[in-house]
């Protein structure tokens, strides 16, 4: 981060009061990340309040704090009526500033997939700036922005939503020139209520794409197939679909039609993946990429950790999956694991934020389960016991349940000499990673 901003300036975009002078180059909302010449952004959430640890930073050199109130000891303090609004105005400010094609992701299953395929896309043609990790929410994204340096030519920022107006909230800073939406699916329904909430709420990015930008939407989607009638301006659609403007054919590598020419990958690939492959594609050629350029820039594509990672320990196949959990990813995962040969289990904790429907879904994966006959099932967390009171009932299955993640380290290790490969998925609050570690 080298932002260069004078404080003058920066009371202006914040509309703050400023104490003291200085130029802004660098910020942390974390006081232990604080060093001196660095200024301290105080942030106030549900958990903590960084007006705690006001007195730390300073005493580890923070050039300035911004804050909800004055702070007499600071060398420079700017005062402002809302510190996460200061920031995404500032974001928004700087994003502005920098002469940069942006790609913003949302929807409800593979935007980190799709991110990290583009990031290696457009990597291709130029410097590409990407939000690391899960900093894809209301801070996140403006920390993300404001890491854009005057060397990229493309940033690609993933937006993650899990209440209605979050995707207003931080499209509106990312502006994007192209807005790729993957999917509806069931997620953060506990907030959502339903489909069409998360609908709803994922298309608040159209109102935000730059003039003259593209939406890529996947026209194998039962609600964004509605955009094809609906939306008015500039769209690409991909998809399975005959009808979709980048088609992806049935082929074990990825290979698609667009503009009516076959191009073909030597990328083996899920379907899940081939539609996130396909999304990345369109909207890197929507960028400017060739076709040829996109085929040859996917095998730069590395996954991510803990995305249908495969890991092999004791002489058994892990398929670690421990970032999300909801219906569609797992229904994902499970027929993934379907392909694999030898004797299958599977470690399955919660899906949370399903509201009301949370028993049903929960319900629905057992049978998933049953129907595929995988005969060890390892169930974690409280809302899997609806999930468990439907396999124990099948004598050909053993099941094994418990409420905390630990608990289940030791009777899957006494299992792993009669299984060849194992899923292990669930929301990454299960803290799923430490099986693999344990076991």
């Amino acid at each position: 981060m080298n932002l260069n901003i004078d404080y003058q300036t920066l009371a202006k975009i914040t509309e703050g009061k400023l104490t003291g002078q200085g130029v802004l180059n660098k910020l942390t909302t974390d006081s232990r990340k604080v060093e001196k010449g660095i200024a301290f952004w105080v942030l106030k959430g549900q958990k903590y309040d960084g007006h705690t640890f006001v007195a730390q930073a300073l005493k580890q050199g923070a050039s300035l704090v911004v804050s909800h109130t004055f702070v007499k000891d600071a060398p420079a303090c700017l005062v402002v009526k809302d510190t996460l609004k200061a920031l995404q105005a500032l974001a928004k400010y700087h994003r502005e500033q920098n002469d940069i094609k942006v790609a913003s992701i949302t929807g409800s299953n593979g935007k980190s997939t799709t991110k990290q395929m583009l990031l290696a896309l457009l990597s291709y043609k130029g410097h590409t700036r990407a939000n690391l990790g899960n900093l894809n929410n209301q801070i996140g994204v403006p920390l993300s922005l404001l890491e854009i340096t005057s060397e990229d030519k493309f940033g690609v920022f993933e937006l993650g939503a899990s209440h209605k107006g979050d995707i207003d909230e931080i499209a509106s800073l990312a502006l994007p020139d192209v807005a790729v939406l993957t999917n509806i699916a069931p997620a953060h329904l506990e907030f959502f209520k339903t489909l069409q909430g998360v609908f709803e709420t994922k298309t608040e990015i159209l109102k935000y794409i730059k003039k003259g930008g593209t939406l890529v939407y996947n026209l194998d989607d039962e609600y964004l197939k509605r955009l094809k009638d609906t939306y008015d301006k500039k769209s690409l659609s991909y998809g399975f679909n005959q009808n979709a403007d980048l088609q992806i054919l049935d082929k074990e590598v990825f290979a698609f039609k667009y503009k009516s020419k076959i191009y073909e990958s030597n990328l083996t690939l899920q379907r899940h993946n081939k539609l996130n492959a396909a999304a990345a594609s369109l909207a890197a050629i929507s960028l400017g990429l060739t076709p040829q350029e996109v085929l040859l820039a996917l095998t730069q594509y590395k996954p991510m950790a803990l995305r249908l990672e495969e890991k092999t320990k004791h002489g058994v196949k892990f398929i670690l999956d421990c970032y999300n959990a909801n219906p569609l990813s797992m229904q994902n995962a499970l027929n993934i694991l379907a392909l694999e040969k030898g004797e299958k289990a599977v470690v399955l904790g919660d899906m949370r934020e399903l509201g009301e429907q949370s028993v049903k879904y929960h319900q629905e994966l057992a049978k998933q389960i049953l129907d595929l006959k995988i005969k060890k099932v390892f169930l974690v967390g409280p809302l899997m016991k609806e999930a468990y009171k439907i396999i124990a009932q099948e004598p050909s299955v053993m099941v094994k349940y418990v409420v905390e993640t630990k608990d289940i380290v030791e009777p899957l290790r006494k299992e792993l000499k009669n299984i060849s490969v194992v899923l292990v998925k669930a929301s990454n609050s299960l803290n799923f990673e430490s099986i693999f570690k344990e076991i």
